[in-house]
């Protein structure tokens, strides 16, 4: 990347010469060009310029997939926006913090959502709220089409924000991670070269466009380098059958490949002209890895990052691709598993996962004294993953210092629940961890101490999970609750959530249980 490159002019570089070269391809059979892509990210960008926003301003974006919804993202990107992705699924509550503490410009929201996004928008001081569906249209395509299609020139770039992700953590209170066009730019170029990208590829796009995997790793990759994205709403294994025979590169998070082997239809021969499966966003199991490898002839490309830094880690493109492991550093990136004092152990050695790098993100929106806790004097950031390095220089993480919960390749943090849980009537306290599952990766699951003598309450599985429903997006509400008569805890008071995970990650029962 060039110095004070926009990443959206980086990006281009990678275009196709024609303005005709297809880009995206969609359910309808439909097809977005280059030129098409280019023309109403244009749009948008003017647009935005017209609504008043400035360099550095946040866009805010609650919307489900949509090719305009990438329009939107490129757009303010060629205006020198900051953009703020955000999960469909967010409630009332999730999203009034997100618009209050990062005081976007702009908010877009789906149709559905339009009384409760006007309603956070006015308490968080947001001058602009406008509409796009999930087939693309409403109010921001509606003044967006009668914008120019040509945008003079990109605004911004190298250590300037380009977005704002936010990433919760055990305490609760969710982080706004700023990333700069030259972080995510240096991320890209990487991995285009590390997985070989051409412009002949096919990617097979079905993963959300609100985090890093779906965002700034599928798209980035195939913008880069010119290839045609099969853009998919959503992942239906089902369909995807369909799909891979026209496919040479598919990414997914574990869950993917657990439901792909579960469909009777899904063989070798659909995946003839693949060129690489990528797994990420949770662990991949061993036993999927190998079913996988046994099933297709193609072993997954596992790799390690998160939202503060894009990728770190990957198994060769070239080589032994290891099951259980996220392979080695990527170029460019220093990666190292730490001691008690920072210092690098050896192999076999458990320690703390950290990590140095271009791609490395600016800090937590707002929070500088987080951000200083969150690096060490010589530059590492701290993942908070624990790691081990084998004999052949392979990293295996080994688990998480703080206690998130990965279930479909989202993100929960057991603060947040908990909070929710111990305002329910009835409840005593809680504890939410990750059990085991088969689909998910990772279950959230409750462990509940009723309050004693609380009178007409009735505490049941289903009425907690009746309660956060209204409170929490689906994927954080627990799968199970169990109760106990109380939780365990170390000499300092802390409860041990390990001997939970343990204890309920072993139960298979389909009954809450009590526990003394």
């Amino acid at each position: 990347m060039q110095s004070g490159q926009n990443l959206y002019d980086f990006l281009k570089s990678g275009f196709p010469k024609g303005p005709d070269a297809p880009c995206m391809t969609l359910p309808d059979g439909a097809v977005i060009a280059y030129g098409m892509l280019e023309e109403e990210s244009a749009r948008v960008a003017n647009l935005l310029r017209a609504l008043g926003t400035r360099p550095g301003d946040r866009v805010a974006v609650q919307v489900r997939k949509s090719p305009r919804a990438l329009f939107l993202y490129l757009g303010s990107l060629r205006v020198g926006a900051v953009y703020l992705p955000m999960n469909d699924a967010y409630r009332a509550r999730e999203v009034e913090y997100f618009l209050k503490d990062a005081r976007p410009h702009l908010f877009v929201c789906r149709p559905e959502a339009r009384t409760m996004a006007d309603g956070a928008a006015l308490k968080a001081g947001v001058p602009h709220v406008l509409e796009l569906d999930d087939e693309g249209e409403g109010s921001l395509a509606g003044e967006a089409s009668a914008q120019p299609a040509v945008f003079a020139q990109s605004i911004g770039g190298g250590d300037d924000l380009a977005a704002i992700l936010y990433t919760s953590g055990t305490t609760g209170r969710s982080k706004g991670a700023m990333l700069s066009h030259r972080n995510l730019a240096v991320n890209a170029e990487t991995l285009v070269r590390q997985w070989r990208f051409r412009s002949d590829d096919v990617l097979l796009h079905t993963l959300p466009i609100f985090h890093v995997h779906g965002l700034f790793v599928a798209t980035h990759c195939a913008l880069l380098s010119g290839a045609r994205m099969i853009f998919e709403p959503k992942f239906d294994a089902r369909r995807a059958l369909r799909l891979l025979p026209d496919s040479t590169v598919f990414m997914g998070v574990p869950t993917y490949y657990a439901r792909l082997l579960a469909e009777p239809e899904f063989t070798r021969e659909l995946c003839s002209k693949m060129r690489l499966f990528i797994s990420g966003s949770a662990p991949l199991s061993v036993e999927t890895f190998e079913r996988f490898r046994a099933l297709t002839g193609h072993t997954v490309l596992e790799r390690y990052g998160m939202t503060e830094g894009g990728m770190f880690c990957s198994n060769p493109y070239e080589g032994e691709r290891r099951g259980g492991t996220v392979g080695f550093p990527l170029e460019g990136i220093s990666v190292r598993v730490a001691g008690e004092n920072d210092e690098p152990l050896c192999a076999e050695q458990v320690g703390a996962i950290q990590v140095k790098g271009d791609n490395i993100f600016r800090g937590y929106w707002r929070m500088p004294e987080k951000t200083r806790e969150e690096f060490t004097s010589d530059g590492f950031f701290k993942t908070g993953d624990m790691g081990k390095w084998d004999a052949q220089g392979y990293l295996t993480i080994v688990g998480r210092s703080k206690d998130i919960v990965i279930t479909g390749g989202l993100n929960v943090y057991p603060a947040e629940v908990e909070q929710i849980i111990d305002r329910i009537p009835g409840v005593a306290e809680s504890a939410v961890i990750g059990v085991p599952h088969p689909d998910f990766g990772e279950a959230v699951t409750a462990v509940i101490v009723r309050r004693e003598n609380e009178q007409g309450v009735e505490l049941t599985e289903d009425a907690v999970i009746g309660a956060l429903k209204g409170a929490l997006a689906n994927f954080k509400v627990p799968k199970r609750v169990h109760f106990a008569t109380e939780l365990p805890r170390n000499t300092m008071g802390k409860v041990q959530k390990n001997v939970l995970r343990k204890r309920y990650g072993e139960d298979d029962s389909s009954d809450p249980i009590e526990t003394p």
